[in-house]
């Protein structure tokens, strides 16, 4: 009976490290068979060595995390542009306010401008009023 050349890789803590079978330091990650009857302490530089090992890489499940990588990276796009169309209509809504809140302030203090001018002259009529009434003569 022999190995199958199928191993998962695991990490243990670091408390449970020990050495690499090729290099002789400390390591946590460790080659193990599926049905676990052995295993394999190895250093992660030696992971990356092409000449040691190669991972088996699911066509169907890489195509199905890069389209969840661009989903993901559509949605937070759209996110962002909605954020700042409604920060865009917010401000366009304050200048808005602004502006009528200005021009309501000009046409109060227009109108207050008016009934001041019509107030006088009415204060002015009744003074003339009363000073004809009585006939007194205007200096």
């Amino acid at each position: 009976m022999s190995l199958p050349n199928v191993w998962h890789h695991r990490r243990v803590a670091d408390s449970g490290a020990k050495a690499c079978y090729i290099c002789y330091k400390p390591s946590t990650s460790v080659l193990i068979t599926p049905d676990n009857k052995d295993h394999l302490y190895v250093c992660v530089g030696h992971l990356k060595d092409r000449g040691f090992c190669q991972p088996i890489v699911d066509e169907a499940e890489a195509a199905a995390q890069k389209r969840r990588k661009d989903l993901e990276e559509e949605i937070e796009r759209v996110k962002r542009e909605h954020e700042e169309k409604q920060k865009r209509k917010a401000e366009k809504r304050n200048q808005t306010e602004k502006d009528d809140k200005g021009k309501k302030a000009d046409e109060k203090r227009g109108e207050k401008q008016e009934e001041d001018t019509e107030g006088a002259q009415d204060e002015k009529d009744k003074v003339d009023n009363l000073f004809s009434a009585f006939r007194i003569p205007l200096r």
